[in-house]
């Protein structure tokens, strides 16, 4: 078998070429031989990586003909359509776009999860906002992510709607890349303290329009924070 850091590393190379526009939408891309001969690597290798770029409908295969590039609006990778936006519009612009969606999906999450949240769904939001503040204190960057993370994550699932869950999921890998930058900022760090407390006092109170509010509001930090600290 192929090494999966191995294959992770030509499918991410050739996925960069394919946003900087080396390889437009229809575009045919190298055969297997030009592939392991660019990165060193065996055809199985090349392979694996064509079969990842595939299954992300970043890459189409026609048999006869080779493999081709489809349209950015065919991939369903999210982090893949996140650096292709990167790349076109700009990174602030797709941080921008990336918030507007959490905007969307959160705030609903959390009027939704509002009456419904369990006591200990609860006492799990107190713990990791702790984590959080213990995290910030020490300057551990991945703890105090992981800890904003599975927060949200708590909501989402005490929102009790399991398409939420299910749509949000994909978003993981970006928002702990993207929370990564922003909150290695330490001002970050304190106003996202703030925003978590608030959200979770709403969710206290068992009102959705509270809920909903407080967590428009920490998207509207997280949007001002992107702006004014991290482009």
């Amino acid at each position: 078998m192929a090494r999966k850091s191995l294959v992770g590393e030509v499918a991410d190379d050739l996925l960069d070429r394919i946003v900087a526009g080396e390889f437009p939408p229809g575009a045919l891309v190298p055969g297997e031989l030009e592939l392991s001969a660019r990165h060193e690597v065996s055809r199985m290798t090349v392979r694996e990586a064509m079969k990842t770029l595939e299954a992300q409908r970043i890459l189409s295969v026609q048999r006869g003909r080779g493999t081709f590039v489809n349209a950015v609006d065919q991939w369903n990778s999210l982090e893949a359509l996140l650096r292709a936006a990167s790349a076109h519009v700009g990174n602030e612009a797709a941080g921008i776009q990336l918030i507007e969606l959490r905007r969307m999906l959160e705030t609903g999450a959390c009027a939704l999860a509002a009456p419904r949240i369990a006591d200990g769904e609860l006492a799990r939001l107190r713990g990791f906002l702790d984590t959080m503040r213990d995290a910030h204190d020490r300057g551990n960057v991945d703890e105090f992510v992981a800890a904003d993370l599975a927060f949200h994550d708590v909501i989402l699932e005490a929102s009790g709607n399991v398409f939420l869950t299910a749509v949000f999921q994909p978003l993981h890998r970006v928002l702990e890349a993207r929370r990564k930058e922003t909150s290695r900022v330490p001002d970050i760090q304190e106003h996202a303290l703030g925003m978590h407390a608030a959200v979770l006092a709403a969710l206290e109170s068992r009102d959705p329009k509270a809920a909903s509010d407080a967590m428009d509001a920490h998207m509207t930090q997280t949007l001002d924070d992107l702006v004014n600290y991290v482009q």
